[in-house]
């Protein structure tokens, strides 16, 4: 039995140790794919990656490889980091087809529309980043440079810089989605996340200064949209709220309604006679009929849970095979025997057992 039990709890283990596998292998697969495709176009990616920073370099000056391999492993892991961003979708809709089956209906009505727009927030904090923030970032800090020293920045340091920066933003853009399943799980409410506002704020901006340059344009550029997002995030839990609210309301009411048609079902109705309209009380000797009536149809209800025929028989025999089992050596049996007797016998027949019990202890 306790092999039995212990193979059907493996079997639903491995089958989902299974499944997990062979989604891992399609994300897999699904992101070398396009990596290959993207792969000889990989300067080409890095040309329009690098452009914000070319639009502002002084004249004259370039960017520069510093290491003998980075003209080939910079293209190379921007196009790898590249496939795994256009697979993204793919990628999130693995791992909504294996958490999916475990979810509730209600769950599921909630996390699909979070998924999509996660994805959509996290390309939104990209494009932002690349379209309004590298321009401005770059211009100060070339801006900034001495006099006599010449901008030329290594390809793969400036790849790191603006993939660092890419999924800062990204990032940042998910905070909505995070004020949401935070009201959603019950950890926290509208109401209180509006006030630790202040501390949200100076959480933001210490965010971008860890996250940006050492600059106050980007650490200003990513602590804004995040202080904004959180402020949609507030609102737009307080509708989920509101709706959950809504929906508590109404199964409490329709629980009210089935409990009082069920009580109204239970309750015997109260027939009139014909052509008496209104109520008539008992007299008093109708009153202590009935309830003498009552009070007999009680005592015979409870002595019939008192009664059992031939229960006491039914114990004297248990004794009589109990000293039989004694004579026959067999004391596990007659242990056996002497404790149902404790719990279904009379006063006497319990002292009897206890009797036998305390000599078979000796």
């Amino acid at each position: 039995m306790r092999d039995n039990a212990t193979s059907d709890m493996g079997q639903p283990f491995m089958s989902h140790l299974l499944e997990l596998r062979d989604r891992l292998l399609r994300a897999v697969l699904v992101v070398l794919v396009v990596f290959l495709a993207l792969f000889p176009f990989g300067n080409d990616i890095y040309q329009f990656v690098a452009q914000p920073l070319m639009a502002v370099l002084p004249e004259g000056t370039s960017m520069i490889a510093t290491q003998v391999a980075s003209p080939f492993l910079t293209p190379f892991k921007l196009s790898l980091v590249a496939a795994v961003f256009l697979a993204m979708p793919y990628l999130l809709y693995q791992l909504w087809g294996f958490v999916a089956p475990g979810l509730y209906q209600h769950e599921k009505r909630l996390a699909m529309p979070l998924l999509a727009s996660s994805v959509l927030l996290f390309y939104v904090g990209v494009a932002f980043a690349y379209f309004i923030v590298f321009p401005l970032v770059f211009r100060f800090l070339t801006g900034m440079a001495p006099e006599g020293v010449a901008v030329m920045t290594d390809i793969s340091h400036y790849l790191d810089f603006v993939l660092t920066l890419f999924f800062a933003f990204g990032f940042a853009f998910e905070i909505p989605i995070a004020t949401i399943l935070l009201v959603w799980m019950g950890m926290t409410t509208p109401k209180k996340l509006a006030g630790k506002r202040p501390y949200v704020i100076v959480g933001a901006f210490v965010i971008g200064m860890l996250l940006t340059p050492p600059d106050i344009i980007s650490q200003t550029l990513l602590a804004l949209p995040m202080w904004i997002l959180f402020e949609a995030g507030i609102i737009l839990s307080r509708f989920f709220v509101r709706d959950k609210d809504e929906e508590d309301e109404d199964e409490e009411e329709n629980h009210l309604t089935e409990t009082a048609a069920t009580a109204s079902a239970a309750t015997p109705p109260v027939h009139a006679e014909k052509g008496d309209d209104e109520f008539k009380p008992l007299s008093d000797a109708e009153m202590e009929a009935e309830l003498d009536r009552l009070e007999a149809e009680l005592d015979a209800e409870e002595a019939s849970w008192h009664e059992e025929p031939g229960a006491e028989d039914a114990v004297d025999r248990k004794l009589q095979r109990i000293n039989r089992l004694r004579e026959d050596m067999d004391f596990d049996a007659a242990r056996k025997l002497l404790y149902e007797v404790l719990v279904e016998g009379n006063d006497e027949q319990i002292v009897v057992a206890k009797n036998i019990l305390s000599q078979l202890d000796d």
